[in-house]
């Protein structure tokens, strides 16, 4: 009785922190995904992002992350914007990074609600996780029940689509699990004839290695010349396949200030992002996602992009 009410108590929570979904899954080791996880290394599918090549133990088990870890609490939380200004603009970067950078919003929610299960359950020994360290997140958001993983390998909700972040508390408290949904793709495969690239050349599968957002974020070198005029004009990310998912139809609005575009940031014309200066890259992305790939990454993508403009 006692785990049911402790669940409740840290949805109830989850929710009133602004998260969309909160589920729960029995922390152990992922023995569907270890497999898959070796074999898309082992083809090479990360590209440069020789990461995913370490701490593979702890990806699969997260009890080699937090001693004596009984519960993975998955948590999602909205970014679809208001307004979709890549709809208007010359050149485009991905949704999430329009405003504030979501490891800070997103991990300063996960540290209030970690604060509140100690002072309302008790001492509980725990770590969180925002995309920052070796946590399979799609994965445990499958099993705590928050969706099904699409064929571009992102989670989709049924009721609000895939524009939206994935978090986790690692906690030793025995909570009340969650189960797998059901995949709702059927036979469409809009994300994989979208991309222009062929990263989804199979279903479920990406290979990151030909993402638009892994040249445009990840690589740190030179953009091979074979992807000339297949970006589409986006110079940070892609949403590509997001876009063309009917499931986002359901996607709403997030109310988070903090992710509200720079007003500026939407009036950026092909000509101010090729003459961007370091000052202007300061003033609109100071606490941007964008930061990542510093002024000089961005500057080569946007060379990339306009030089071999298909």
């Amino acid at each position: 009785m006692k785990k049911e009410l402790h669940t409740q108590l840290i949805k109830y929570e989850a929710l009133a922190l602004g998260f969309q979904y909160c589920g729960v899954s029995k922390a152990e080791f992922l023995e569907e995904e270890a497999p898959k996880l070796e074999q898309w290394l082992q083809q090479g599918k990360h590209g440069r992002m020789s990461y995913m090549e370490n701490h593979f133990d702890k990806r699969l088990d997260p009890r080699l992350l937090v001693d004596g870890a009984k519960s993975v609490i998955t948590l999602l939380y909205n970014y679809y914007p208001e307004e979709d200004i890549t709809t208007s603009a010359e050149l485009k970067i991905s949704k999430y990074a329009y405003g504030e950078d979501y490891h800070y919003v997103v991990k300063d929610k996960l540290k209030a609600l970690m604060q509140m299960i100690n002072e309302k359950i008790g001492a509980v020994n725990g770590r969180a996780f925002v995309d920052s360290a070796p946590v399979m997140e799609r994965a445990w958001a499958k099993k705590g029940g928050a969706g099904w993983i699409g064929k571009h390998s992102l989670l989709i909700n049924k009721n609000s689509g895939s524009f939206f972040f994935l978090a986790e508390l690692i906690i030793d408290l025995e909570l009340a699990y969650d189960g797998p949904v059901k995949d709702y793709c059927g036979t469409c495969t809009r994300c994989m004839d979208a991309c222009p690239t062929d990263a989804i050349a199979e279903p479920y599968i990406v290979d990151g290695s030909k993402c638009i957002s892994y040249f445009t974020i990840e690589l740190k070198e030179a953009i091979p010349a074979d992807m000339r005029g297949k970006f589409e004009d986006w110079i940070f990310g892609c949403d590509i396949c997001q876009d063309v998912c009917p499931w986002n139809r359901f996607s709403k609005s997030n109310q988070e200030q903090a992710f509200q575009p720079h007003p500026d940031l939407q009036q950026m014309s092909r000509s101010d992002w090729e003459e961007i200066t370091e000052d202007v890259f300061k003033k609109l992305f100071r606490k941007s996602a964008l930061h990542r790939t510093k002024l000089k990454g961005l500057k080569r993508n946007i060379d990339f992009v306009s030089k071999f403009k298909a």
